[in-house]
């Protein structure tokens, strides 16, 4: 399996509804590592896995709306804890529909499994990683 990875990062607050988050309920602060992995079992004609310039364009439109916010304040995650792990799902879903609506390129159609990690520090991070054409991969 091939992959190609591109890295961004973001600096987001949040909070935590929850007695198992103890004094992350209160707003905070997080800078994440963003790293989104492509995958393909072969590469296309160009010996690519994907456009790695498109990749990494696509990733920092995806994580503009989140960088520099209070993510209490974001409609569309309204109601949700924000934890690393729920945030590397978000991510991968917004790529996965940037893929299928054709923005990393017509190549990026032979893409078939994507990662998302997301480092909060140098001793934790979190992932979500699945097939592109899975379920869980639809936006």
């Amino acid at each position: 399996m091939y992959r190609l990875t591109v890295r961004e990062h973001i600096m987001i607050a949040h909070s935590f509804r929850g007695d198992v988050f103890g004094p992350a309920q209160r707003l905070h602060g997080a800078t994440y590592l963003v790293d989104v992995t492509f995958m393909r079992p072969e590469l296309d004609s160009d010996n690519l896995v994907v456009d790695i310039g498109l990749a990494g364009e696509q990733l920092r439109q995806i994580l503009a709306p989140l960088n520099y916010s209070n993510l209490d304040e974001q409609p569309e995650l309204a109601g949700e804890n924000t934890t690393t792990e729920f945030l590397a799902g978000h991510i991968f879903r917004r790529m996965a529909a940037a893929i299928r609506d054709g923005h990393l390129g017509p190549q990026a159609r032979g893409l078939t499994r994507m990662g998302v990690t997301l480092h909060e520090s140098h001793i934790a991070w979190a992932s979500y990683e699945a097939d592109l054409h899975a379920p869980g991969a639809n936006a």
